[in-house]
């Protein structure tokens, strides 16, 4: 049986590995002419990094990684805490995985390299452009010419998905209101700041930090809403001075860590209704090609994971069929429907927009993280608690 998998993300090269590990040839068709992501991090909590595990990378991904001690909510203009987290301790512990950090580029060569091991064939410079069924399965089109016969086709080419539209026509993302700034820094940029993920919240928007490549790195996110939007693309250039003006006046380090931007990156945040289905025949979806959500909850890439090895757990157990993609999507749609519901909402959690809303809000959360710690870890398990290894099919 031969699978192709249009798209080369994180997504794309998690189901590479998965499909190859039950048996299946594995074609991934990915439209940059080589593997890699220009810089920025990526958080991994516990029900990613045990998805990563079960692909048997997560050791590979340790050597590379940063471990958050804390996952904390900071005022943005002051710095005051609103609660924290001790993730490491809490990670393992209550969750049974680690929580990392990792550099996108690290992640997803570590993924190719997994994915060539198991024998998925990936080529570079081509994209999927349009399919057709036939007696014998499926004849897939790429921009080049070229047309592959296979049996399954994955479309994990994220929210623009052609193979998303051919199955069901021009369905415009939704703008989120935001975009989103990011960069990375020297960590001697700011020395003094927490081996924790921090979300430094404000009117109207908000800031991510953390530690990436083992601590060497800063990684930054700004995200402000906006009517004013530039594109989607995940490289196109920003101005770290418009960057800077955007977070002016906020608590340190977040001034020394903006002035000392060389280049930054911006695009903006597009997330997506469910959709009414993810499969056709033996055409199925994945990932961002299905169910895109902002950042507000770091569980995009965790998502995709998720996806990929219970798509493999479900072909496995059923064969390539429709029946065995309509079981897929029953599994998977109410965990993502509730995982971007909640994204959707964090927005609004963070993007407080004066002292009095951010006292009905944030003053509830310190008191809670005060006299209830275990109530507001807890409020996290329905996420990280969730292991995909051990999904029934």
């Amino acid at each position: 049986m031969k699978v192709v998998i249009a798209g080369g993300g994180i997504g794309g090269l998690c189901a590479g590995i998965a499909l190859a590990k039950v048996g299946l040839a594995v074609e991934v068709i990915e439209r940059a002419p080589e593997l890699t992501d220009v810089g920025a991090g990526i958080q991994l909590s516990p029900n990613a990094t045990k998805g990563l595990a079960g692909l048997g990378v997560l050791e590979a991904i340790a050597q590379v990684a940063s471990a958050p001690q804390m996952l904390e909510m900071r005022i943005g203009r002051t710095g005051k805490k609103v609660f924290s987290i001790p993730i490491a301790q809490e990670s393992r512990k209550r969750y049974g995985a680690p929580y990392f950090h990792v550099h996108r580029a690290d992640l997803i060569e570590i993924l190719k390299r997994a994915a060539m091991s198991a024998g998925v064939k990936v080529r570079l410079g081509a994209r999927v452009s349009a399919h057709v069924r036939d007696a014998d399965g499926l004849r897939v089109g790429l921009d080049t010419g070229a047309i592959i016969p296979c049996d399954l086709l994955v479309g994990a080419d994220g929210v623009r998905s052609t193979v998303r539209r051919q199955m069901l026509g021009d369905l415009e993302p939704r703008y989120t209101g935001a975009v989103a700034w990011r960069m990375t820094v020297p960590s001697d940029i700011a020395p003094d700041l927490p081996q924790a993920a921090i979300v430094w919240a404000g009117p109207g928007r908000h800031a991510v930090t953390y530690r990436i490549r083992r601590g060497e790195l800063i990684n930054f996110v700004g995200v402000v809403e906006t009517d004013r939007w530039l594109g989607e693309s995940w490289d196109q250039p920003g101005d770290p001075t418009e960057l800077a003006k955007a977070f002016g006046g906020w608590a340190p380090p977040i001034p020394d860590i903006l002035a000392s931007a060389s280049n930054c990156f911006v695009w903006a945040l597009f997330d997506r209704d469910p959709l009414a289905t993810w499969s056709e025949d033996r055409v199925v979806l994945l990932g961002d090609a299905c169910h895109p959500m902002p950042p507000f909850q770091a569980q995009g890439a965790a998502m995709a994971i998720e996806d990929a090895i219970v798509l493999a757990k479900c072909l496995q157990a059923h064969g390539v069929s429709a029946a065995s993609l309509q079981q897929y999507e029953r599994l998977r749609k109410p965990r993502t429907t509730k995982v971007l519901q909640s994204a959707r909402a964090n927005m609004g959690v963070f993007h407080r927009s004066n002292a009095l809303t951010q006292a009905a809000t944030y003053g509830p959360m310190q008191l809670a993280d005060k006299l209830f710690p275990d109530f507001v870890r807890s409020r996290q398990d329905w996420i990280y608690g969730y292991d995909v290894r051990h999904a029934q099919v």
